[in-house]
C-alpha cells in the first residue's frame, strides 16, 4: 500500500507542470481508492471469520469435553446400576428359592393333613354305614314279622269276612216277605238292626233307619217326616202320623214288624216303614225306599 501511494505522490510531482489533470488520471485514482478499500474490508472479513473459527473451534472443544464428562458419569452411573440389578437378582433368586422350599414344604404338610382328615372321614363315612345298614337290617327284620303279623290279620279278616257273609248269606235267607196293610207284598222285612244292615248290603233299595220319639213336631227320615203320636209297649203298637208331598196320613195301630205302605209321586213301588222295636215315648225301626224315582209317575194317594 505504500507503494501505491509512494508512486501517487510520484505521479502528482510529475502532473504539477500540467495544472488540469485528464479524465484517465483521475479514473486511474479512483480505482486505485476502491482497490484499497476493497482490500481493506478483505483483511477485516479475514480477520473476523478466523476470530469466528477460534471462538467456534473453543465451543467445540468445551461441548465435547462436556459431552465427555456425561459420558464418563452416564457410563458409570449405568455401571452402577447394572450392578445393584445384579444384587437385586441374586436377592430375588436367593427369595425365591427359599419361597419354593418353603412352598414345597407347606404342601407337603397340606398333603399329609388332607390325607389325614380323608383317612378319618373315610373312617366316620364307614362306621356310619354300618349303623345305617345294621337299622336297615333291624328295620327289614320288623317289617318282616310286621308283615307276618299283617298276613294273619289278613287271613283272620278273610276268616271273618267269609264267616260274616255266611251270616249274612244266612240272615237274608231268615228274613220273610209278607203283604204290607196296603195289600202289597213287601220286600224282605228286617228285625232288627243288623237284618237292616244285610239288607243295606243287597242294594235292592234305600233303608233309613231311626228312633222316633214323642214330640210336638214330626222329625225328618230320608225323603219324608214322621210324627210319633201313640206307642203301645204291651201290645207292640203305636200310631204315627206321615208326611209327604205336603199331605199327611195317620198310620193307626200299626204292630211291630208289620210293612206300613204308602206311594210318593214319582215312585211306582211303594215306601215301607217298619218298626220292630215299641218303647215307651218311642219307636225303633226304617224307612225304605225305592232306588229309582220316576218324575211323571204318581201312584196311588195315601
Amino acid at each position: 500500500m505504500n507503494e501505491y501511494l509512494h508512486q501517487d505522490e510520484h505521479l502528482h510531482e510529475e502532473e504539477k507542470p500540467s495544472r488540469k489533470p485528464s479524465l484517465a488520471v483521475i479514473g486511474l485514482i479512483v480505482a486505485l481508492v476502491v482497490l484499497f478499500a476493497g482490500n481493506i474490508y478483505s483483511m477485516w472479513q479475514v480477520r473476523e471469520l478466523r476470530g469466528q473459527m477460534a471462538a467456534y473451534q473453543e465451543t467445540v472443544s468445551g461441548d465435547m469435553a462436556t459431552m465427555r464428562e456425561m459420558s464418563e458419569v452416564s457410563t458409570g452411573r449405568a455401571l452402577q446400576d447394572l450392578e445393584a440389578l445384579r444384587t437385586s437378582l441374586a436377592e430375588a433368586q436367593e427369595k425365591a428359592s427359599t419361597a419354593v422350599g418353603r412352598a414345597k414344604s407347606d404342601a407337603q404338610k397340606h398333603a399329609e393333613k388332607l390325607a389325614q382328615d380323608i383317612a378319618r372321614r373315610q373312617q366316620a363315612l364307614q362306621e356310619q354305614v354300618a349303623t345305617e345298614f345294621t337299622q336297615v337290617r333291624e328295620a327289614a327284620d320288623q317289617t318282616t314279622a310286621r308283615i307276618s303279623e299283617v298276613s294273619t290279620d289278613v287271613d283272620k279278616v278273610e276268616t271273618e269276612i267269609t264267616a260274616t257273609k255266611a251270616e249274612l248269606d244266612q240272615t237274608i235267607a231268615d228274613l220273610k216277605r209278607v203283604n204290607g196293610d196296603m195289600g202289597v207284598m213287601s220286600g224282605l222285612i228286617a228285625t232288627n238292626a243288623q237284618e237292616v244292615s244285610a239288607l243295606r248290603e243287597l242294594g235292592d233299595r234305600n233303608y233309613y233307619e231311626f228312633q222316633l220319639a214323642k214330640t210336638k213336631d214330626p222329625q225328618r227320615v230320608g225323603e219324608i217326616q214322621l210324627k210319633l203320636k201313640k206307642a203301645d209297649v204291651k201290645r207292640s203298637k203305636y200310631t204315627v202320623d206321615v208326611f209327604a208331598d205336603d199331605k199327611r196320613i195317620e198310620k193307626k195301630d200299626k204292630t211291630a214288624n208289620e210293612p206300613v205302605q204308602f206311594y210318593v209321586a214319582g215312585a211306582r213301588q211303594p215306601y215301607e216303614i217298619v218298626v220292630y222295636g215299641v218303647e215307651k215315648g218311642k219307636i225303633v225301626g226304617y224307612l225304605s225306599t225305592p232306588k229309582v224315582v220316576l218324575t211323571q209317575a204318581r201312584g196311588p194317594k195315601l
